[in-house]
């Protein structure tokens, strides 16, 4: 939306400094007394009670005073609103120049300021009452957005500033930028329209967020089945209502193969009202897509992304899945023969075996048992090896800092300020890391408050939270992390960073607010750095002896997820492939379902299980309509820039990956932001050799443990 995106090029240093500094003559904040080591807040139990002893006066949730209760929703929610109208009503009234951009970037914040905090709390706050609130205010702010996306008199001034060519070229080119990016976004809502058009545009968006949460909330709820129905011996490993059984996953992870088979057929049996309200999200995102210009939905969504279209989307993906097809096949044969070999009487693979199976290849192969590795990563240790490595690559330091009573949700949560060795405190981080009831077993990022530099000459600090599902530590042991837990710690801490260090001058192209193709890469980049023994030795320790992670031990879990790596790889080209289907031609040539069969055969290589519809769990549908290729597409980023930049020398100085790929923001072309690092323009050939090359084995461990 045109009021709620962002991301752009970094001040020059000298006036970051200045602007961030507050310990006098350094341009540096002078540590505060409050911070301590960020290892010890999460290890030590008796220290993190004493961190979280809440102190001082009472405020609300990220401290924003109004939010100590539900009700301040609607009075944060009130006070954007009538700070908007007061900034529609400036833009309108001031000629065209700088001052233009910088009133639209101020709309932008006041915004995102209440929409961004309220889209988390309404799935991570354990109070109901706060969690409604918060979406009744995600909901009226995403309405007020829609309308002003096609506020003609709001863009007639942002456009009296793109056409007068002599104003423009007074402007630097990151106000030209975002100048540019708020226009785009009332073009694709259809600011160009008749009245009557553009308020059909309007009720499409309403209604397509609605839909959208509809559909996420319907894609999580579980499936009940009268428990005579299934074998008594296999019973226990669903939940029991009465006389019914809830199946309310796909138990991927289960030996027993009736089990996953059972979980499979009955989750991804179809809803109807699910079905229906699919076909309608699909159907109105084609309508405003067409009504607004486009030929579909997918062609809307790529403007500004890497890729551009979605015909570059697909030779990506098909170039790809060509690839990988051998080896697929060879993976799917190796799962095939370990089934035959635990169970002879039923050895056909289909979908519900490939996670199974695959992991048990894993373990025996290269004995990888996660036991054996979870003493050597706990909680404490990994954020201290993560505080070294930041401090080595970006000069940055983490620390942990106490917080008011009312500042967070829950309290286990620790607050971190992020503070460079010359720019000082650049802003927070809030760790919501550990389990609870109800809370979303899903490992996010999430921007609460974006970084802009205000009116007054200051820098809005960035906050961002990041959210993991931890188990909590127990009386004998620290939180200890699975290697899978480890590696998701680090690529949300890549996000994290990415946040912190794309400090722009314009909110609305912040830190990760930028193409979805590009916010990937930075994420995924340091789950490179997680696999490599020389960062890992740095922190893995034994949590009761001190002994270090042995090198053979590092080596065979990362060869151990090349095994079937290719079958995982294509399997998520099965669901890129299906995502951009779905949102391509319309009317469909035919249903979801038989669209989800035809291309599971033709892509994945399982057959399809009848009476199933996984695409009514396919939750990033919502989220990444479009765009699920992104995940891919980012891989063979981060994996370009890993070989060229930093496989050497992980520890290298990142000043060059700081200035040209995290600095900007959304603010630059993502494809000119990889062109800068990579010092050349990569083709759909090298996206694709990338992630094909990280397949191969390295001969050297593969004959060590051999």
């Amino acid at each position: 939306s045109a009021m709620l995106a962002g991301c752009r090029r970094a001040l020059p240093a000298a006036l970051c400094r200045a602007l961030r500094g507050r310990a006098a003559g350094s341009g540096r904040r002078a540590v505060s007394t409050s911070w301590c080591p960020v290892g010890a807040a999460f290890d030590a139990k008796q220290q993190q009670q004493q961190q979280q002893q809440l102190r001082g006066r009472e405020t609300g949730l990220f401290g924003v005073p109004e939010l100590s209760c539900p009700e301040g929703f609607q009075e944060a929610q009130d006070k954007a609103l009538q700070e908007s109208e007061q900034l529609v009503q400036k833009a309108c009234s001031t000629p065209p120049g700088p001052e233009t951009v910088m009133i639209f970037d101020q709309l932008s914040d006041a915004l995102c300021r209440v929409a961004d905090l309220a889209d988390f709390v309404k799935i991570a706050h354990p109070d109901f009452a706060f969690r409604e609130a918060a979406e009744e205010a995600c909901r009226n702010i995403g309405t007020v957005v829609e309308k002003l996306n096609t506020d003609v008199e709001l863009c007639q001034s942002l456009r009296r500033l793109l056409t007068d060519e002599v104003v423009m070229s007074s402007l630097d080119p990151e106000t030209r930028r975002v100048a540019e990016l708020f226009m785009f976004d009332f073009e694709i809502s259809g600011i160009h329209l008749d009245e009557e058009k553009r308020k059909k545009a309007v009720n499409l968006n309403v209604r397509i967020l609605d839909l959208c949460n509809e559909f996420l909330a319907g894609a999580h709820l579980p499936n009940k089945i009268d428990k005579h129905v299934l074998p008594e011996h296999i019973r226990y490993n669903f939940t029991a209502e009465g006389n019914y059984l809830q199946v309310a996953g796909l138990h991927a992870d289960c030996p027993d193969d009736l089990v996953r088979e059972a979980a499979y057929k009955i989750f991804l049996y179809p809803n109807a009202e699910q079905l229906t309200r699919l076909e309608d999200l699909l159907a109105s995102r084609n309508s405003l897509a067409q009504l607004v210009g486009y030929d579909t939905f997918a062609h809307r969504a790529l403007q500004g992304t890497m890729a551009k279209n979605p015909e570059t989307v697909t030779q990506f993906l098909e170039q790809l899945s060509d690839q990988l097809s051998k080896r697929t096949q060879k993976d799917f044969e190796m799962m095939t023969k370990m089934k035959m070999k635990l169970n002879p009487q039923n050895s056909k693979l289909m979908p519900w075996d490939h996670p199974y199976y695959s992991g048990v290849l894993r373990a025996e192969r290269y004995n990888i048992d996660p036991g054996l590795y979870c003493p050597f990563f706990s909680l404490g240790a990994c954020m201290e090896g993560l505080n070294s490595l930041f401090s080595q690559l970006l000069g940055i330091s983490l620390y942990a800092e106490q917080t008011q009573k009312g500042e967070v949700w829950s309290e286990d949560v620790r607050k971190l300020a992020v503070v460079h060795e010359t720019e000082g405190l650049l802003g927070y981080i809030y760790c919501d890391f550990f389990q609870r009831p109800d809370k979303p077993h899903q490992d996010c990022h999430f921007t609460v408050r974006g970084g802009r530099l205000r009116e007054n000459g200051e820098y809005q600090l960035p906050v961002v939270v990041l959210m993991l599902s931890l188990p909590h530590s127990t009386r004998g042991a620290p939180t200890l992390l699975t290697p899978g837990m480890m590696e998701n710690l680090f690529h949300e801490m890549g996000h994290a960073m990415h946040s912190m260090l794309g400090r722009t001058r314009y909110q609305h192209v912040t830190g990760t607010r930028c193409a979805t193709d590009f916010a990937e890469v930075p994420s995924i980049l340091m789950e490179y750095f997680a696999n490599d023994y020389r960062v890992v030795n740095q922190f893995a320790r034994h949590y009761k002896t001190g002994q270090p992670l042995p090198k053979n031990m590092v080596s065979r879990l990362c060869e151990s997820k090349k095994v079937c790596a290719a079958a995982d790889m294509q399997l998520q080209v099965f669901y890129a492939a299906l995502d951009q289907i779905y949102h391509g031609k319309h009317p469909l040539k035919k249903s979801t379902t038989e669209i989800l069969k035809e291309t599971q055969e033709k892509v994945y290589g399982l057959p399809y299980v009848p009476n199933t519809a996984w695409q009514l769990r396919f939750s990033h549908l919502v989220g990444y309509g479009a765009k699920y290729y992104s995940y891919l597409m980012s891989r063979a980023v981060a994996s370009m820039v890993w070989k060229q930049c930093f496989a050497q020398d992980p520890f290298d100085r990142g000043e060059r990956y700081r200035r040209e790929m995290l600095a900007h923001g959304g603010g630059k072309e993502p494809i000119l932001m990889v062109q800068g690092m990579l010092q050349k323009s990569p083709s759909v050939e090298d996206f694709v050799d990338a992630l094909v090359s990280d397949l191969d084995l390295d001969f050297e461990t593969f004959f060590m443990d051999s």
